[in-house]
Parts: C-alpha cells; structure tokens; sequence
C-alpha cells in the first residue's frame, strides 16, 4: 500500500505537523481540533532505502499493509546508488 509523510498548517491556529498516511488526506489539527486542513506536501514513503549491515537496502510497503507501513525488504545491495536504481524500478511497478 502506498504509504505518505504528510506535511500540515492549520488554517485556524497556525501550527504546523506532519502525519503518517495511506494517501495524501485531509487531516484534524492536533492543537485547536480544526476539521478538514488539507496536507500541504507530501512525501512518498512507499518504498525506502536503509542501510544494514553496511548493505543498502530496500523496503517496500505491501499492498497487504493498513494501518502502518509494514515494510518487506525486495532488495540488497552493495551500494546505494544500486539500491536507489532498484527502488525507482519498484516505485514504476506499483504505480502501474
């Protein structure tokens, strides 16, 4: 599943916070409660590079996950250009 860091600024009391989410939704502040504050950017965490082990390597959250990313590594690599490479071919796949 695809899963997003969502950035936020609340309309009514001017703070800002980032949530986890499974798309780019609209969110309740957690300051003044206000309803409906739309994400002003949002990162696509869907599919990650983590070093381990001195080996690069590559999470992806499956289609299967709900409620948190549940990550399953795909891939090990040598180097994090290798493993950049990989995870750009498995961002293609899953938006297809």
């Amino acid at each position: 599943m695809a899963w997003y860091l969502n950035s936020y600024h609340c309309y009514r009391c001017d703070q800002y916070w980032v949530e986890q989410w499974s798309c780019g939704c609209d969110s309740e502040c957690p300051y003044c409660e206000a309803r409906n504050v739309t994400a002003l950017d949002s990162h696509d965490l869907s599919v990650l590079v983590v070093e381990e082990d001195h080996r690069f390597v590559v999470l992806a959250s499956p289609p299967t996950a709900e409620h948190r990313p549940d990550y399953k590594p795909v891939g090990a690599f040598d180097t994090p250009t290798v493993a950049e490479a990989f995870a750009d071919e498995v961002r293609l796949r899953n938006s297809a």
